[in-house]
């Protein structure tokens, strides 16, 4: 029994150091694909350009990448040509992607270092099925041209890095995805709508599937994402039928 008990108290002090980072500071963000976002290193100093380094990592790929290094852009990296260091040493990364998500830490550099903040970036995306040539689901606000009697799945996720299940952000971390039309409404209470809550190793994910009708032309659903009942970001989607024989129907009716 003993053994038992000092193994979960060492998974506590795991979990504790992963969630807290080693420098105790720590700071969840959450953001939709196609936005942009700053990600705080919590400068103190007068001069920090030259003296701040960000890194980047994932569970799944332990090898930290420098994506500023004292100061000076690693070009190296898929991402440098969307990002630029503030002032005041944040870390700024424009229209952000699924494959965005993970660990960033800012570290600075004087006379050793000074430990800056964990900042764990989570991305919450939207896919649609059946895709059209003119539907975008990388942003958060994502349009489709469909048509009236297709079925249609929206499937939004959230990629996040820490490696815990999804179970673990619901119970623990009160995270919470929901579909909901233009007015705020669960959809769930709608018969006419599926929802279904899954997840896989580490993602939540929350599908919406619907037979479309004429009148859902210009309609607006949201994903939307809640941290202990805080509203922290939504990806707006809108369905548009722009077929010209189809509007003109919608017209007559």
């Amino acid at each position: 029994m003993a053994d038992k008990c000092d193994l979960c108290l060492l998974g506590l002090i795991i979990l504790s150091s992963l969630l807290t980072g080693i420098s105790g500071m720590k700071d969840h963000v959450f953001i939709s694909s196609g936005e942009n976002v700053r990600l705080s290193c919590n400068n103190a100093l007068s001069d920090c350009k030259s003296k701040t380094t960000w890194t980047y990592n994932r569970f799944r790929h332990p090898a930290a990448v420098a994506l500023i290094e004292l100061g000076i852009k690693n070009k190296d990296t898929e991402k440098h040509e969307r990002l630029s260091l503030e002032s005041d040493c944040s870390l700024n990364i424009k229209k952000v992607t699924e494959e965005d998500y993970g660990l960033y830490r800012c570290r600075q550099f004087v006379n050793g270092q000074k430990p800056g903040p964990d900042v764990f970036l989570h991305v919450l995306h939207v896919s649609v099925s059946p895709t059209s040539s003119s539907s975008s689901s990388s942003s958060s606000s994502s349009q489709t041209e469909i048509s009236p009697g297709r079925s249609v799945t929206l499937s939004c996720q959230l990629y996040s890095y820490t490696g815990f299940s999804c179970d673990y952000w619901v119970s623990s971390e009160g995270v919470e995805l929901l579909w909901v039309n233009q007015a705020g409404v669960d959809l769930k209470t709608d018969s006419r709508y599926q929802i279904l809550s899954s997840s896989d190793q580490y993602h939540c994910i929350i599908t919406l599937t619907t037979t479309l009708l004429n009148e859902d032309n210009n309609r607006e659903w949201r994903c939307r994402l809640t941290h202990r009942n805080q509203l922290k970001t939504s990806v707006r989607y809108t369905v548009k039928y722009s077929d010209p024989q189809i509007q003109e129907k919608l017209k007559s009716v």
